[in-house]
């Protein structure tokens, strides 16, 4: 009977030794909380991830312990090394919360909760880019958007790869601004932007776009102005040169179509000339003047003849006071 009691005083002394060793080891931090960790808490559904569990004592021989929510998914054991837990995640229900236990003899802790977060990657942002000048400096409004991806969204401008804004954060679906002052310096400026949200690796950068070379005595969009400028009087010139030839086309033809046709394609063969002049006898005539009058005949290929008069002037002397006489 003794013996008994004896083993039992045994057992309980063993208990509380455990206990107060356990205590002690908290107290002094020889077994402090294991932390459970990844390195990143936001991913996208489908996703491989790996939970880290570890404790700062390198010396002990410790149980891991590994739970989402009330199931127990693992036990390993190690020393020194954090224990790794392979996971994929393809649900809502596999996000977590996760947490990790840690064992030494009768000694248990237990670390922090840890969850996962769903996330949807960003795609590439435009960007867009409205300017004006003076004669001294050019002034810039660079706007950035991503229209997918999980908010909110870092965007960040870069002039070729340096950046040149600070990390603006939108938990709004809208353009990110960032307004910048250039000095005229005659070069070609080449502007993009980043977006990234919360999910790593996955940053989206937009197509870069040139800004036109510039100088004192040019301008960045003269170029863009004035060709639709030219095309659009050029249309005007054909349009008044058509309302101004065409009227005049139309007349001239219709002059042609009125005119006598002339059938240049059938030459008229003359056949027989003959000047016919008769001395006509004019008993008022004055004497020693001889008026005539000329016939000329032509003949063509068809036998018909043509007559062409000639009148001869005569001229006479009259005396000075016979005026009222003629």
């Amino acid at each position: 009977m003794w013996k008994k009691s004896f083993l039992m005083l045994l057992f309980s002394l063993s208990a509380q030794t455990a206990a107060l060793d356990c205590e002690t080891m908290k107290k002094t931090n020889e077994f402090p909380s294991p932390k459970v960790y990844s390195e990143t808490d936001v991913i996208m559904k489908g996703q491989n991830v790996s939970l880290f569990c570890s404790n700062r004592n390198k010396s002990l021989q410790i149980t891991y312990v590994m739970f989402r929510g009330m199931k127990h998914l693992g036990t390993w054991d190690g020393k020194g090394e954090p224990m790794i837990f392979n996971l994929r995640i393809s649900e809502a229900g596999d996000l977590g919360p996760y947490k990790c236990k840690t064992q030494v003899s009768n000694c248990s802790r237990y670390s922090q909760e840890f969850s996962f977060t769903f996330a949807n990657p960003v795609t590439t942002p435009v960007l867009n880019i409205s300017a004006f000048q003076t004669e001294t400096a050019r002034y810039i409004t660079l706007r950035c958007i991503s229209y997918n991806g999980s908010l909110p969204i870092n965007y960040t401008f870069f002039e070729k790869d340096i950046a040149i804004s600070p990390a603006i954060s939108k938990n709004v679906r809208e353009p990110a601004e960032f307004n910048l002052t250039e000095r005229i310096i005659g070069e070609r400026e080449e502007y993009r932007c980043e977006a990234k949200n919360r999910l790593p690796n996955h940053a989206k950068y937009s197509q870069p776009f040139t800004m036109p070379s510039t100088g004192r005595d040019s301008c960045p969009f003269c170029l863009q102005l004035l060709l639709p400028g030219l095309l659009l009087l050029l249309i005007v010139i054909i349009l008044m040169l058509a309302f101004w030839i065409l009227p005049k086309y139309k007349a001239r033809k219709a002059m042609r179509d009125n005119a006598p046709r002339n059938y240049g394609n059938k030459p008229m063969e003359v056949g027989i000339y003959a000047n016919v002049c008769q001395n006509q006898a004019d008993d008022k005539s004055v004497p020693g003047l001889e008026p005539r009058q000329c016939v000329s005949t032509a003949q063509d290929g068809t036998g018909h003849s043509q007559e062409i008069h000639y009148a001869t002037p005569v001229f006479q002397e009259v005396a000075q006071g016979d005026h009222g006489e003629q």
